[in-house]
């Protein structure tokens, strides 16, 4: 499974909603993830830009969009922002490719 970072930040209506009737946003959180055969790792709320991050695995990039797509059409979000994470003993092999493709590549006006 890949591993994904999603940020988020609520509408003022759902911060409005939540203070109303407060419920454990990570139990929700896990049920979306688990719902798409993934698996929760972490969930952190914060200050600033974004209200949260979500730590998770998927079993792969459409599963990831499902679960973005999923929450997104609730409304109850300003933004999300979904990430694959890479981890640092694959950025060796990233690179590799990365230097097969630059051979072939010309940049514009070259």
């Amino acid at each position: 499974m890949a591993k994904y970072m999603l940020t988020f930040a609520y509408t003022p209506e759902a911060w409005a909603s939540m203070i109303k009737n407060p419920s454990d946003r990570a139990a929700a959180a896990r049920g979306a993830v688990e719902s798409i055969g993934g698996r929760m790792e972490s969930m952190y709320f914060m200050f600033g830009e974004r209200d949260g991050i979500l730590i998770y695995d998927a079993p792969d990039a459409d599963a990831a969009a499902a679960a973005s797509i999923a929450v997104g059409s609730t409304g109850a979000f300003r933004s999300i922002d979904t990430r694959e994470l890479i981890e640092p003993e694959r950025l060796v092999g990233l690179l590799g490719k990365a230097g097969e493709a630059l051979i072939s590549y010309r940049p514009p006006g070259s």
